[in-house]
């Protein structure tokens, strides 16, 4: 859970106790303030937040025999690349390189196959190739959420993903955190990080179909200097619909990302749901004018 003071992360260890790790939140830059900048920075904090807690996690895992433990060829090529430099640079080289797959699946391959297309690079061709474009890479990104909920572990991740969700909720209606006030809650919730994916992949339909077409090299340059932009927007977009879930523009713009999250949520069990609680109580600060 990340506050407006604090990180926490609570983790559940093998023999049943949770443990935590409180610091406080990074000292915020300008650029961390600026709208529709602050998106795309905002964005790359949460990713290097989400893989320290994830690192942090691991090394509470039970392994049945060490010995037999194996490192994935990413991991081994991490450590090959950064051995001796600490453990912050292989966080930052996993958030980065995590990064540039992402935007190679998710923006730089569905522009290819579009540009496979035969279809004029004029007029109305330019909006077709375009739409082309964005409806493989919602294809693309559901495929890859629906594959990846067949893993075992990410269906827990799901599931703590759920509880995330249904504490923030009990919270922001005031009630007190027990497991019985959380449980009745939605995993669903307007400001997740699924919900702002989506409008990135949204957007960026809008947005490019302004950049023209062209060869595939420029469309791939043009496409990487708007990322910022398209991250920027949906940042701001998010936030609005977040603080504003009356009104019905926002209903609308917040109903594709909650339905996405049906994927991407599961209902927690209770000691799921205890492990969010314990890093919620964490982040909570005396100010009630606080915005999450």
């Amino acid at each position: 859970m990340m506050g407006p003071e604090n990180i926490a992360i609570a983790v559940r260890k093998p023999d049943g106790e949770i443990v935590l790790d409180k610091k406080p939140v990074p000292r915020k830059t300008k650029l961390a303030s600026i709208p529709f900048i602050r998106g795309s920075v905002r964005l790359f904090r949460q990713m290097v937040t989400g893989v320290k807690a994830l690192m942090y996690s691991a090394e509470f895992a039970e392994l049945e025999d060490e010995s037999e433990k194996k490192s994935s060829k990413f991991d081994a090529f991490i450590e090959r690349l950064f051995q001796g430099k600490g453990k912050d640079a292989v966080i930052y080289a996993t958030v980065i390189i995590s990064l540039a797959m992402s935007i190679g699946l998710f923006i730089l391959l569905p522009n290819f196959l579009a540009s496979l297309l035969n279809i004029t690079r004029e007029g109305s061709g330019v909006i077709l190739k375009n739409l082309f474009e964005g409806l493989i890479r919602i294809l693309i990104f559901f495929g890859y959420i629906f594959l990846a909920t067949l893993l075992d572990d990410i269906k827990r991740v799901w599931q703590y993903h759920g509880a995330e969700h249904k504490t923030i909720h009990c919270y922001e209606h005031g009630e007190e955190l027990t497991v019985e006030n959380v449980r009745k809650y939605s995993t669903k919730h307007p400001r997740c990080g699924t919900s702002f994916m989506f409008l990135v992949m949204m957007i960026s339909i809008v947005m490019f179909s302004f950049l023209g077409w062209h060869s595939p090299v420029v469309n791939a340059l043009l496409r990487l200097l708007m990322i910022p932009v398209v991250a920027g927007i949906a940042y701001e977009v998010l936030k609005l619909a977040g603080r504003h879930t009356e009104w019905t523009a926002m209903k609308i713009v917040s109903a594709p990302g909650l339905l996405l999250q049906y994927l991407t949520t599961r209902e927690p069990d209770d000691d799921q749901i205890e492990v969010a609680i314990t890093a919620m109580k964490n982040v909570i600060t005396d100010n009630d004018s606080d915005k999450w």
